[in-house]
C-alpha cells in the first residue's frame, strides 16, 4: 500500500493496519447504535442490560446487593435443573457479522463453562414473546464453544448473512461482563439508492466501514462513521505524535458506491492535538472484496486539495474536485498527525 509524503512523493506504508481483525470493525450491538437487551430467562444476580454498556466493566470489591455481589455484567443464579441460560438482544443496525467478542471480565469463580450464539433475521418490531415462541428463525452463528473465565473470549464467524437479532446462550449458568458483536451494517440499498435527497455516504448505518489505516494507537478510524458529534476525545480517530516524515491516514470504504456533493470534518474535542491540516481522496474499485484495501494500483483522485483545520471545530465543504465520478473507497489524510472525531460524506448512491 502507498500514500503520498507531504512533498507530494509516494511512500511506502509499512504501519499498514489490515481490518482482517475484527475487533477493528464497528460494533453492531452498541447502546448509541440502537441496540437493545430484549429477555433474558434469569438475571438474578446482575442486569441483562450491562451486556451492551462501553467499556470492560468495573469491580468494586465491597459492593453488594441484597442478592449478593454487586457484579457490572450479566449475571445468573447457580442452575439446579438441566438446561441452559440465554438471553436476546436486537442488534443497533442489521448487518453481517465477522467476530463475537464474548468478555468475562472479573467473572473469575463464575464464568460460563461455554456459550453459543444462534441469529435471526426478522422485523425490527419483532416484540420478546414471538422471539421467544418460535424457535424455527433461529439459526446456529456459534457452536457451543469453551470460554475462558475474567478474559476476552474472541470467535470469527464466517458467515456473510445479514441478521438482525442475537442470542446469547450460556452453559449452563455464570457470568458474562460484555458481549460484542464486529461486523458492518447491511442497509437496504434499493432504498438507500432510491432516496431522493443526499445521504452520509460514510455513515455506519449506511453500511461505511473502516479499512485500513496508518495509525490508530489512542483510537480506532471506526469512530469517524459514527452517529452523532463525538461525546469525548476518545470517541474519534487519533494517532500517535509523529517524529518521521510523512503523515498519516485511514482508508474507509462507503456504505454504497455514489457520487458525492459535500463534505464535513469535525476536529470536535481535539484542542491541542488536531492535525494541521488534511486532504481527501477517493478511488472507484465496485468489483473489491468488502474488507479488501483498495490494490496499490488504484487510481486515487483527490476531492480536497491539503486544507488547514482549526482546533474543535465542524468545517464544512459545499464544493468538491472531481466528485461527480462514482466512488467506493476514500482516504483520509491529516498531516502529519492527530485526531479527528467525525467523517461526513454526503452525496447520492448510484448503481454497482
Amino acid at each position: 500500500m502507498v500514500a503520498p509524503d507531504q512533498s507530494g512523493q509516494s511512500c511506502t506504508i509499512l504501519s499498514l493496519i489490515p481490518m482482517h481483525d475484527f475487533t477493528k470493525l464497528i460494533d453492531l450491538a452498541q447502546e448509541r447504535l440502537g441496540a437493545r437487551i430484549l429477555v433474558a430467562n434469569d438475571e438474578f444476580f446482575a442486569a441483562k442490560e450491562n451486556l451492551l454498556k462501553p467499556g470492560r466493566g468495573v469491580f468494586i470489591e465491597d459492593k453488594y446487593t441484597d442478592r449478593g455481589k454487586w457484579m457490572d455484567g450479566w449475571e445468573t443464579r447457580r442452575r439446579r435443573t438441566p438446561g441452559h441460560d440465554w438471553c436476546i438482544l436486537a442488534l443497533g443496525l442489521p448487518g453481517v457479522i465477522r467476530g463475537l467478542n464474548i468478555d468475562t471480565n472479573h467473572f473469575r469463580g463464575n464464568a460460563p463453562q461455554s456459550c453459543s450464539v444462534d441469529a435471526c433475521e426478522l422485523p425490527a418490531e419483532t416484540n420478546a414473546d414471538e422471539l421467544i415462541a418460535d424457535n424455527a428463525h433461529w439459526k446456529p452463528l456459534l457452536p457451543e464453544s469453551p470460554v475462558d473465565p475474567h478474559a476476552e473470549n474472541h470467535f470469527p464467524i464466517e458467515s456473510d448473512a445479514r441478521w438482525t437479532h442475537l442470542r446469547l446462550n450460556i452453559h449452563p449458568d455464570g457470568g458474562v461482563a460484555r458481549f460484542r458483536v464486529h461486523g458492518y451494517a447491511a442497509p437496504d440499498l434499493d432504498k438507500l439508492r432510491a432516496a431522493t435527497e443526499d445521504i452520509n455516504l460514510l455513515a455506519a448505518e449506511n453500511g461505511a466501514r473502516p479499512i485500513s489505516c496508518s495509525d490508530e494507537f489512542f483510537s480506532s478510524p471506526r469512530n469517524l462513521l459514527m452517529p452523532g458529534r463525538a461525546k469525548n476525545m476518545g470517541d474519534g480517530w487519533e494517532t500517535k505524535r509523529r517524529r518521521g516524515p510523512g503523515h498519516d491516514w485511514a482508508i474507509l470504504a462507503l456504505g454504497v458506491r455514489g457520487v458525492a456533493n459535500a463534505l464535513l470534518i469535525d476536529t470536535n474535542h481535539f484542542k491541542g492535538n488536531y492535525p494541521d491540516s488534511f486532504s481527501l481522496e477517493a478511488c472507484d474499485c465496485p468489483s473489491l472484496d468488502p474488507h479488501a484495501p483498495p490494490p496499490d494500483d488504484a487510481q486515487w483522485r483527490t476531492l480536497i486539495e491539503q486544507t488547514k483545520l482549526n482546533a474543535h471545530e465542524e468545517h464544512r465543504f459545499e464544493s468538491l474536485d472531481n466528485a461527480a465520478e462514482p466512488m467506493t473507497h476514500v482516504r483520509l489524510n491529516i498531516y502529519p498527525d492527530g485526531g479527528v472525531s467525525r467523517l461526513r460524506l454526503y452525496g447520492k448512491p448510484v448503481s454497482p
